[in-house]
């Protein structure tokens, strides 16, 4: 398993190795002991979720108040998707830059998002099926939102080459700048000192 750190700290790209033979394949898609040792502290799991997308179809800026946050180990099990990491913490050095990494089901790599990232994606075939690892449950009233299609952000949508679906909350999800004028994003030193105490208990 591979691990690579992006830009913004907190995400992380882990790459498996893929078991081809004449049945199919094999993968192990996430594995604790390299995720481990690239975070620092154990992978909390308390929901599994599960989404099928058609193509065309965006998810996202989706984030949730820390603490507790909700943290997200995300890959592809079918199909092939562009995941987007945006930096939604305010006082963070990479605040408003984003990475966006392709995910799919041949390569089976994964998108680790830490507490207070935000998160999107664009399904880029019909039936496309992500897999979510989460931290803490879905939790309504701490789940917030900014629409993927801020000016400021400029994310890279254009790779879609389809018209884009949204469900009415992300259409109607206020800009980054409105969300930290409203005071709904997440603090920079709260996720530092929440990632800490995740690190200490490990």
């Amino acid at each position: 398993m591979q691990a690579r750190h992006t830009e913004i700290s907190g995400a992380i790209e882990f790459t498996p190795p893929v078991f081809p033979d004449h049945r199919g394949l094999f993968v192990a898609p996430f594995q604790q002991d390299p995720f481990t040792g690239a975070v620092g502290h154990h992978m909390p799991l308390a929901q599994v979720n599960n989404s099928v997308s058609n193509r065309g179809v965006i998810r996202g800026i989706h984030f949730a108040d820390v603490p507790p946050g909700q943290a997200k180990y995300v890959y592809c099990a079918r199909g092939s998707l562009l995941d987007v990491i945006v930096d939604v913490r305010t006082g963070s050095p990479t605040f408003g830059q984003w990475e966006a990494i392709r995910l799919d089901a041949e390569r089976y790599n994964a998108v680790y998002l830490a507490e207070g990232l935000g998160h999107a994606f664009a399904a880029l075939a019909d039936n496309t099926v992500m897999i979510y690892l989460c931290s803490t449950p879905y939790n309504p009233p701490a789940e917030h939102a900014v629409t993927p299609f801020d000016p400021e952000l400029a994310l890279p949508w254009d790779e879609l080459d389809a018209d884009p679906i949204l469900s009415e909350k992300d259409q109607h999800a206020p800009t980054l700048a409105e969300a930290a004028a409203a005071g709904t994003l997440p603090a920079y030193q709260d996720c530092l000192e929440h990632y800490e105490r995740l690190r200490s208990a490990g």
